[in-house]
């Protein structure tokens, strides 16, 4: 059985709050993460680290259209 979920319920803007907050920690940790590697990238000339870094910041814009859609998704 399907059921539908009032998203406009004080618990659920809650929780649908608190979800943004985590996707948003989420893109600051994987661009930061991203940074990093390129710069063990620069220093090492290393081009596993150039490979991981442009894989970070391809998360970190993955969560950040999430998060851009996120209200249009669940309205």
């Amino acid at each position: 059985m399907l059921t539908v979920v009032d998203w406009s319920s004080s618990a659920m803007k809650a929780l649908l709050i608190a979800h943004k907050i985590l996707i948003s920690s989420a893109v600051i940790f994987f661009v930061f993460f991203a940074l990093w590697e390129l710069k063990n990238y620069f220093d090492a000339n290393d081009f596993w680290a150039l490979f991981r870094a442009s894989l970070y910041f391809l998360v970190a814009v993955g969560f950040g259209i999430y998060l851009k859609n996120l209200k249009r998704w669940y309205q």
